[in-house]
């Protein structure tokens, strides 16, 4: 996939020499970055997530399990 994005100069700039630095291509370089990027601050949601239910009863409500159950009668899985 192919993105365009605008970046500061001086970001792009460390990037290349960064790549270069490392021997990887640029895109290379950003793929790596943006997916550790991601990957912190879906952590980040995850133990947030962690936190309510720490305190928060997940259970579903009855009634919605009721309705839940019917609407899925007679799918096929």
């Amino acid at each position: 996939m192919k993105a365009n994005v605008s970046i500061p100069s001086s970001v792009a700039q460390a990037a290349e020499r960064l790549a270069k630095r490392l021997g990887v291509s640029l895109s290379d370089l950003y793929t790596v970055a943006l997916s550790s990027y991601v990957t912190t601050h879906q952590e980040d949601i995850t133990e947030v997530l962690n936190q309510v239910y720490a305190t928060e009863p997940s259970k579903l409500d009855d009634e919605l399990i009721k309705v839940q159950v019917a609407l899925l009668d007679g799918e096929t899985w």
